[in-house]
């Protein structure tokens, strides 16, 4: 008799598993539906692209959103991987006001890492789990035109911002149900390749894509409010009061700047999630209380 009591509980606690399942697929179909067709803009770096569970795991995300008929388009970063091979070479590098100074050689190592093995290791991964990921550079078919600046005043070299995004060529990737993976290498008017902030880099492309929704994967769980929890949804005109008050500081400043950037010229979402969650991008697109922060 204990042993049938005990069958009975094992079965009804597997039953309830099941049925929590359910209840998930429930909750996401709305969402599921209004998305769909839909173009999603992801910009990927920090913790999730170097940790390998997480990476895997944000492939299997980007793929499943692909096969539910989400347009995809991923930007991708890569500091610490071409940090490291500066180190390697024994190429001192160096920043200022946030921005790498960016020489010639530093740029070449720039463009040999981001596209010759960041780009191709993400497309990898997405293909591996089942996706048809396709890994392009702002230098390909002058996809990113962009022109050199200077920050604060100061020179720091090859680093550029985003003028023009040739969108047709994304768009028709997408329509074909290919995700685009593009690493942030532009190009200016005369061919020189410059080097883009991913974030900068990835509002531009959703801009011009008039995406749906941008979701920047950072390492925080989200913007925090003075009390320290998580602020789910920011109107954008709440910003420049929160920079002033200092709920804003450090490397959310730049990101904030291009939720404002994204949702001022069309994007009708920005979406700041924790990469380093588990199908954070999941929670946040398909559950009724998120997993992020998002801008409006």
């Amino acid at each position: 008799m204990p042993h049938i009591l005990t069958g009975l509980m094992d079965l009804k606690m597997v039953l309830e598993a099941l049925q929590a399942k359910a209840d998930v697929l429930i909750e996401a179909l709305p969402y599921i539906r209004r998305f769909s067709g839909e173009t999603l803009v992801v910009k990927y770096g920090g913790h999730a692209m170097t940790n390998l569970d997480a990476a895997l795991s944000f492939a299997t995300d980007v793929t499943l959103l692909n096969s539910i008929g989400i347009k995809v388009v991923v930007v991708h970063g890569g500091g610490p991987q071409i940090q490291d091979m500066l180190d390697k070479v024994g190429k001192e590098s160096t920043f200022k006001n946030g921005y790498r100074v960016t020489d010639d050689e530093t740029m070449r190592i720039v463009r040999m890492v981001l596209v010759g093995q960041v780009n191709q290791d993400i497309v990898t991964r997405i293909n591996h789990v089942g996706g048809q990921a396709v890994g392009l550079s702002g230098a390909d078919g002058g996809l990113l035109v962009g022109r050199k600046v200077t920050v604060g005043g100061a020179d720091v070299g090859r680093v550029g911002i985003i003028e023009q995004v040739k969108a047709d060529h994304i768009n028709r990737l997408t329509d074909d149900h290919f995700i685009p993976v593009i690493a942030p290498v532009a190009v200016d008017t005369s061919g020189q390749a410059l080097n883009v902030n991913a974030d900068l880099a990835a509002s531009a492309v959703a801009s011009q894509l008039g995406a749906r929704k941008l979701l920047l994967m950072t390492d925080v769980a989200g913007v925090k409010g003075m009390d320290g929890q998580v602020i789910s949804s920011i109107d954008r005109a709440e910003i420049p009061a929160m920079m002033e008050s200092g709920i804003l500081t450090g490397g959310m400043l730049p990101k904030m700047k291009c939720a404002v950037d994204a949702v001022t010229n069309g994007v009708r979402k920005v979406h700041i999630v924790d990469g380093r969650l588990r199908h954070a991008m999941l929670l946040e697109l398909f559950t009724d209380q998120g997993a992020g922060t998002e801008v409006i």
